[in-house]
């Protein structure tokens, strides 16, 4: 073996922890390819795109959508659905709302990152408009209504006949004071 690959010398090691690091930073992208091609991870799309009035509610298979609020940890936030769970027609547009209350004694600026189980449902949410789509600012006491419209599509699959979506609300105000994303 070469002197630079043996493990015991300085530049052996400083090449392993530089391919491990390497390594590291392309697992991200792997992560996602492997979940688009498998279905797992339940990401929802963005915004919805399509014709809306195309899709008119003309079935009446009925699902239920449950609706699950978590915050991280380090935000002091109260923060609920104002309904834990609804029946829709598929092709329905409905729109609920989440309440938040900002309990720190400091301006806030959070993220809401949401997540779909089964995760083969996820394909089949269509959000119109999401406070997840945006930073959301609270200052210290105060408290939002924050709206969600959305769909699901008519093609969701026979076998599923209910889904939850999950909102996690990170505090993100040093990110965003720097203004990186």
């Amino acid at each position: 073996m070469k002197h630079w690959l043996k493990p015991s010398s300085p530049s052996g090691l400083i090449l392993i922890v530089v391919l491990m690091f390497g390594f590291g930073f392309a697992l991200v992208p792997l992560y996602d390819v492997f979940c688009e091609v498998t279905g797992l991870n339940g990401k929802t799309k963005g915004a919805y795109q399509g014709d809306i009035n195309a899709l008119a509610a003309n079935s009446d298979r009925t699902i239920t959508v449950q609706f699950v609020s978590n915050r991280n940890d380090n935000l002091p936030w109260g923060f609920y659905p104002e309904q834990e769970e609804i029946k829709l027609t598929v092709g329905e547009r409905k729109q609920i709302h989440f309440s938040v209350n900002n309990s720190y004694n400091r301006a806030v600026v959070a993220q809401a990152i949401p997540s779909v189980s089964p995760p083969q449902a996820a394909d089949y949410l269509n959000k119109i408009e999401c406070f997840c789509f945006q930073r959301q600012p609270l200052a210290a006491g105060e408290a939002k209504q924050f709206p969600l419209v959305f769909f699901v599509d008519p093609a969701l699959p026979e076998e599923i006949s209910k889904l939850t979506l999950s909102y996690t609300l990170f505090d993100i105000s040093e990110r965003d004071a720097s203004g990186v994303d």
